[in-house]
Parts: structure tokens; C-alpha cells; sequence
């Protein structure tokens, strides 16, 4: 089986994020970028059913400029045996996804997060299974392949929801489908020699130009009231916070 892991390049959430040139570019500096928390979980799901099924590989694919392959080595060290980096800024989903798309022929399996953490689209997922007309499913909490079927339980408005699904197929993924792994110095030491293909990206143009970033509202002072003063509790929320 050949499995695909999409992974996405983000800050780490305990960040502090701000912007330059009148906040039409994102600072960098000081910024810690991980592999984006729910990629961590189609990855370590990925590595569970390469070691339990013989003849399984993964490869992760990155859309992202040089400044992510730190990221990438980090999901070779985790066990993937090799990746791919299309050299383009990911700042469109559709665009995105037909990269992914690009170089998703062929693999059984395609997986990747419910959605990215600096974006928040979930979109991209949906997108790469139409492009390839292969069935997508999110948010994936289990995942089990038997034979060429593939067993899953996701989320759903107000429970879950069991699904089967022949392959190949499209997953978004979120936890409890695997516990993320940490690379081993043994990891660290073979993701510096495992291959790293890096493509120029082809196909679709970008669709969405971001003009400005602007940072959230500060939060306002906090104001204690008595536990024993309700009533002034009852005014304040009327009168102030409008909320009543």
C-alpha cells in the first residue's frame, strides 16, 4: 500500500504573532512553525499501518517554500520513507489542493489534518478528492483497512458516524485516530539522508490575493465583582456589557 501525507508548515499556538509593512506581511521572526496538529495525527496513524502491514510506504508532501523542510525532516524522522515539497506559498486552498492533487495519482491512501491551524479552511481535503474523483471523508477519529476497504467512525453533528469506503481515498483526519509521535535520535539521524523532492509548482494559478492581516481586538480590563453583590452583577451586564 502507498500512503500519502499531506502536512501543512504552521506557528506553534503558543506563538506571538504580528505583522510588518503595515500588516500585509506575516513577521516570522521568533515565530516556532511545527507540523500542524491535526497532520500530526494522519501522520502517526500512517506510521501505525506502515508497520503493521508489510509492503506499506508513506510520503509526505508539502506545498510550502525552502523555510519548511525542517518541518519535513521532522516527519521523516516520525517514520515516513520519503517527501515531497512543491515550492510554492500555500496561501490558497484550491491551489493548495490541486498540488496535492498533482502528485496524489497512484496512492491508495491520501491523508492529512481535518484542517490547518493558521487558516482553519477544512476545505482542502473535500477539494483533492473531487480533483482526483476518488471518495474524501472529515473528520476521520478511526481509520482501519481490511483488504481493499478502509473502516472509519467521524465526527458528525451530535454523535458519530461509522463509514466504509474501498480505496483509494481522501481523509481529513483529527484526534483520537492516533497518538502523535516523537522522533527517536535514531529518526533524527535517517530523515537527514531520506529523499526530499523538491517541484515547482504546475497547474492552477492563485485565486485569493490577502491585502491585509489585522490582529484580534485587545481584551478589555477585567472587572472583580463580589460574589455577594448580584445585583450590582445584573447592572453592569445590562449596562455595560449589553449583554442582558
Amino acid at each position: 500500500m502507498k500512503i500519502l501525507v499531506c502536512i501543512s508548515h504552521v506557528p506553534d499556538t503558543t506563538s506571538k504573532i504580528n505583522f510588518t509593512d503595515n500588516g500585509t506581511k506575516f513577521d516570522t521572526a521568533g515565530v516556532q512553525f511545527i507540523i500542524g496538529p491535526y497532520d500530526d495525527y494522519a501522520l502517526a496513524r500512517a506510521i501505525e499501518l506502515k508497520e503493521s502491514m508489510a509492503g506499506t510506504t508513506v510520503t509526505v508532501l508539502n506545498v510550502g517554500l525552502a523555510d519548511t523542510e525542517p518541518t519535513i525532516r521532522k516527519a521523516l524522522a516520525i517514520g515516513a520513507d520519503d517527501a515531497i515539497r512543491v515550492n510554492a506559498e500555500p496561501s490558497d486552498s484550491f491551489f493548495v489542493a490541486s498540488q496535492i492533487a498533482e502528485h496524489a495519482k497512484g496512492y491508495d491512501l491520501v491523508l492529512m489534518g481535518r484542517e490547518s491551524i493558521d487558516y482553519n479552511g477544512g476545505v482542502v481535503h473535500a477539494m483533492v478528492g473531487e480533483l482526483l474523483g476518488i471518495p474524501s471523508l472529515s473528520p476521520v477519529m478511526k481509520l482501519d483497512i481490511d483488504g481493499s476497504h478502509v473502516k472509519m467512525s467521524r465526527e458528525i453533528e451530535g454523535g458519530k458516524e461509522s463509514v466504509e469506503s474501498s480505496l483509494p481515498l481522501v481523509a481529513g483526519c483529527q484526534e483520537p485516530i492516533a497518538e502523535w509521535k516523537i522522533p527517536n535520535m535514531r529518526g533524527i539521524m535517517s530523515a537527514r539522508t531520506k529523499p526530499l523532492k523538491v517541484v515547482e509548482a504546475t497547474g492552477s494559478t492563485k485565486s485569493v490575493i490577502t491585502q491585509k492581516y489585522e490582529l484580534p481586538a485587545a481584551k478589555g480590563a477585567v472587572k472583580m465583582i463580589s460574589a455577594d453583590n448580584v445585583s450590582d452583577l445584573v447592572t453592569r451586564l445590562k449596562t455595560e456589557a449589553k449583554v442582558l
